[in-house]
């Protein structure tokens, strides 16, 4: 193991972490020796994921969060504090999507999303700011989207919000670097997720993922880990404000 990629006694919150992309990024950094806080609205599968990370050899707990509410949020913040006294890492990756017509959405809808997807991640650097300007350092990753870089049909909310995902990474990395903090945006393509199953049994969807990616097949949650503890740890110390597709050459012919 590269020193600059080790990661021990380090403290990691990681949104939407309890399975897909989430659980694989926390298993990625607990390997490398993070404690990992599995914060996620679904509270017995983040115990689960929490007990599985314990067994590589760290500390983790769970916090059902709701992104959404500050009060949630605060509460995050409170018992990651209570426990590991720090804060060093922040992966924003909770969300949703659902698809809709632009013509027949619904305002609530349109909320619904931008509430977990976007407003989600500013409550969270919002919360965690305070602890990562005292102690001069901090990583902040963004987990946005291919779909915030060319729209997906039929997914105007989910298309904005990812894309303002990016801004905000842009924002954070321009406004903060001067308190030691970075923050970078990941944008996976289609990846096999709970999230993305009914999609990927469709045949049409299937070829399309053939044809417009070069590496002709959907990733893997576990593909995402590698970029993850990279963006996380030393070995990217001069890396702030970077917006990196991972979606098997996806968006090369953009």
């Amino acid at each position: 193991m590269l020193s600059e990629f080790n990661l021990k006694n380090k403290v990691a919150i990681v949104t939407g972490g309890c399975r897909g992309l989430g659980k694989a990024m926390a298993m990625g950094l607990a390997k490398h020796g993070c404690n990992i806080v599995i914060s996620d609205i679904i509270e017995k599968e983040s115990e689960k994921t929490a007990k599985e990370i314990k067994k590589l050899g760290v500390k983790a707990i769970a916090v059902k969060t709701d992104v959404s509410s500050k009060d949630s949020v605060d509460n995050l913040i409170k018992e990651t504090i209570k426990r590991f006294k720090k804060i060093d890492i922040l992966i924003n990756n909770a969300g949703i999507y659902n698809p809709t017509p632009l013509e027949t959405m619904k305002k609530q809808e349109w909320d619904k999303i931008m509430n977990i997807n976007l407003n989600g991640y500013l409550l969270c650097v919002q919360s965690v700011f305070p602890y990562m300007k005292k102690q001069k350092k901090g990583a902040i990753i963004n987990v946005a989207s291919v779909a915030g870089l060319s729209a997906f049909a039929n997914s105007a909310a989910y298309n904005c919000s990812k894309a303002a995902i990016n801004m905000l990474t842009k924002t954070i990395a321009t406004d903060w670097a001067k308190y030691g903090i970075r923050c970078n945006s990941i944008c996976p393509g289609v990846i096999v997720t709970p999230m993305t199953e009914g999609l990927l049994r469709d045949k049409g969807f299937q070829m399309m993922i053939k044809t417009g990616t070069p590496l002709q097949r959907p990733g893997k949650a576990e593909e995402l880990a590698g970029l993850a503890v990279y963006l996380a740890s030393d070995a990217s110390s001069y890396v702030n404000g970077a917006i990196i597709p991972i979606d098997g050459g996806w968006t090369s012919h953009l």
